[in-house]
């Protein structure tokens, strides 16, 4: 890379500037890119392999975005003390650059890629880094000689009071009444993700032309950031070709594999085996000497059966499994499923099963977030889980994938603003994909819907999910949307649209699109059609069960809630804990005390009514305040030469003065009562000016006849 210094600034109507920086800082990288926005500061590298890897018919891109925590004046947590893997939110931020760059590479460029992306700046308070990223990669891209030449952009798009906004602030996100992240070209939408207050449609449409006008600025200053620098593209060698194979196996497969399709085999593993079995009965028919290229001879086999099953569709719109374009697969659920678990259910569309469950917990049990721009506390998580075994395949488990960090975001997202604002659980969703053929992400969805209603949650509305997908010719201008689609018709077609929402609006979305020039028609076509399929599929769940139960499972834990003085905090906490510990091993409760406003919020979490009212009457006793003329139980706790104190409430003790014994004169206090006796005292008064109580156990006594009468 020229080590020529060239900036190019993007300014956003508000008034910030993005700035794009080259030449300064990583020069031995193919490419690198500072971006700047504010205080945030983003180093964006890539590096490419000059020479293809040896039999790869794919792009080995590598994309890892990282938060430096000294990017925000932080030090890590934990042992080590410096960044480790990557965190859940930054695996996101890589899947959302990797998603846009990928489909522009040439489709022949089998090069070793990577692209690496630092936050060493950050200002939590004004910008979000994660959509900035992409575009820094872009441009790093788009100024090195790798063949990558068409810049691409994200902006994440909100709206408060009705006004757009690109790259709203963290404070803008918090009344946005949406999040909607696009990446596009200068001509094409190529990526979509966001989640949504039940927006419709319409709204949805227009956010994405409003990002789509940003990002064409963005595009223009990559462009002539090149062309400043006179970036020249490197030549990359072009897979071997075999033209004549080629028309030798159209002429020798292409119909049988029309047939194939044609048949409308519904079961997944049998439809494969019948289409593999067209490409091994002529693999098994060529003579024992022939130099046909296998590698080549699979390559074109994999095309044909593609160009087979996409104009099987367009031709007859039907569908692989037999179904009409907007047809959607049996679907069966069940809730209440695991009979120890707080919620369940069990959701099953065609293929794909998730056995999904819900767990009730405390505030001790929210997930801790400790990055380097977001840190805090999250009530409510899902986990997705994929194994190998759900598509009949051998495969290791190595903790979450990225695809399942991806997969469990969005269907977190999906039903997130759905839950109480009041909820005072923890709620841990794991759904678990027990078979998959097609879109398990959208089975989570409606199995975390139906165990959340399960476990009692009172959820504002049931979400649901569908999968749509695309098949497109740009020559003839045939399409045909399909609604629900089979994981072969995801790798076969040309976009993945998953749509999340209610019955009043969307609540959640992503898109892959890998064709250009797909018409903001043919999305308002697929978002219709995926609204009717959404409305259908909460119909079929509805059938398990139509709205939340309105009790909790016997066995889910049982919550109360005390409004106390703020300044009676310490009183229920104690000296180091000593009395919210006590309360908590006497009760087996748990208690969590939080400050709000000019009061403390006691939480009390507990397995069943008896022991939450047992801790609850401790709590009440402690915040409780003395009247004065109340007569009280007390517990002698020392005794003096003038009295004796007495905690008479529990954390509030007084004086009883020896004169208030008894009615007779006290010599020896000692000689009357014992530490730890339990004795009935009344409350006499309150010094306005101390606050000390005083006390009296002769007020309760029978007054002796004659007492007080004058000697004669």
């Amino acid at each position: 890379m020229a080590s020529k210094i060239v900036t190019k600034k993007i300014l956003l109507d508000d008034g910030r500037e993005i700035t794009l920086e080259t030449g300064k800082l990583a020069r031995q990288a193919h490419g690198s890119i500072v971006l700047r926005c504010g205080k945030t500061m983003l180093l964006a590298t890539v590096v490419s392999a000059k020479e293809a890897r040896e039999g790869a018919d794919f792009l080995p891109l590598s994309v890892d975005y990282q938060e430096k925590f000294a990017a925000v004046g932080r030090i890590p947590g934990g042992f080590l003390k410096r960044e480790g893997k990557l965190s859940d939110n930054e695996v996101l931020v890589c899947r959302l650059i990797d998603r846009a760059i990928r489909p522009l590479f040439p489709s022949d460029y089998h090069c070793d890629t990577q692209v690496m992306i630092s936050l060493v700046s950050g200002d939590e308070k004004e910008s979000h880094p994660d959509v900035l990223a992409a575009l820094a990669v872009s441009a790093a891209l788009i100024i090195s000689d790798i063949p990558f030449t068409e810049p691409i952009s994200e902006v994440r798009v909100g709206r408060v009071d009705g006004q757009h906004i690109i790259n709203p602030t963290p404070a803008q996100l918090e009344e946005s009444d949406f999040e909607i992240t696009v990446a596009a070209t200068r001509d094409n939408i190529l990526m979509l993700e966001g989640e949504m207050k039940e927006i419709s449609e319409e709204e949805m449409m227009e956010a994405m032309k409003v990002a789509h006008e940003e990002v064409k600025k963005h595009c223009a200053a990559q462009l002539e950031m090149a062309e400043e620098l006179g970036v020249v593209k490197r030549e990359h060698a072009a897979p071997k070709e075999d033209e004549a194979l080629k028309a030798t196996l159209r002429e020798a497969l292409y119909d049988k594999f029309y047939e194939v399709t044609k048949q409308c085999i519904a079961d997944k593993h049998l439809r494969s085996a019948t289409f593999d079995q067209v490409k091994k009965d002529y693999v098994e028919a060529l003579p024992e000497d022939h130099e046909v290229d296998m590698n080549l001879l699979s390559r074109y086999v994999n095309k044909l059966k593609k160009e087979a099953v996409r104009n099987y569709v367009l031709d007859e719109r039907k569908r692989l499994d037999g179904r009409a374009l907007d047809e959607i697969r049996q679907i069966n659920s069940e809730v209440d499923f695991l009979p120890s678990a707080h919620g369940s259910a069990l959701f099953t569309r065609g293929e794909t099963q998730s056995l999904t469950s819900v767990t009730l917990g405390t505030k001790m049990d929210s997930k801790m977030i400790d990055g380097a721009i977001i840190s805090g506390y999250d009530k409510f998580y899902l986990h997705y889980n994929f194994p190998g075994f759900s598509t009949g395949e051998v495969k290791p488990n190595r903790g979450a994938s990225r695809r399942e960090i991806g997969h469990g975001n969005l269907a977190h997202r999906a039903l997130k603003g759905m839950l109480p604002e009041d909820m005072p659980y923890t709620v841990r969703v794991v759904s678990d994909i027990l078979e998959s053929n097609g879109s398990s992400s959208m089975a989570t969805v409606c199995a975390g819907t139906l165990g959340l209603m399960d476990a009692g949650i009172q959820m504002k509305a049931p979400v649901s999910g569908i999968a749509m997908g695309l098949i497109s010719d740009p020559e003839t201008g045939r399409y045909a949307v399909l609604s629900d689609i089979l994981g072969d018709e995801d790798h076969l077609g040309d976009m993945d649209f998953k749509v999340t929402g209610t019955e009043n609006g969307m609540t959640a979305c992503q898109m892959d699109i890998k064709v250009d020039g797909l018409s903001y028609e043919v999305l308002s076509e697929a978002l219709a059609q995926a609204r009717r399929g959404r409305e259908h599929i909460l119909g079929e769940m509805k059938k398990a069960i139509a709205e939340p139960r309105q009790d909790l499972k016997p066995h889910a834990p049982r919550f109360f809630v005390i409004n106390i003085p703020k300044d009676m905090i310490g009183a229920v906490i104690g000296p180091g804990g000593k009395i919210i510990q006590e309360i908590q091993a006497e009760s087996d409760t748990t208690i969590t005390i939080e400050e709000d406003d000019n009061q403390g919020i006691v939480s009390i979490f507990g397995q069943n009514a008896e022991a939450i009212e047992k801790a609850k009457a401790r709590v009440n006793a402690i915040v409780a305040v003395p009247e004065v003329g109340e007569v009280y139980d007390a517990k002698v706790k020392s005794i003096m030469p003038y009295g004796a104190f007495v905690e008479f409430m529990p954390g509030k003790e007084g004086l009883l003065h020896v004169s208030e014994i008894k009615w007779e004169r006290v010599e020896d206090v000692s000689k009357v009562l014992e530490e730890g006796e339990e004795i009935k005292v009344k409350l006499l008064d309150v010094d306005s000016r101390t606050g000390k109580f005083k006390l009296s156990r002769k007020a309760l006594l029978p007054k002796p006849q004659g007492q007080g009468q004058p000697r004669k």
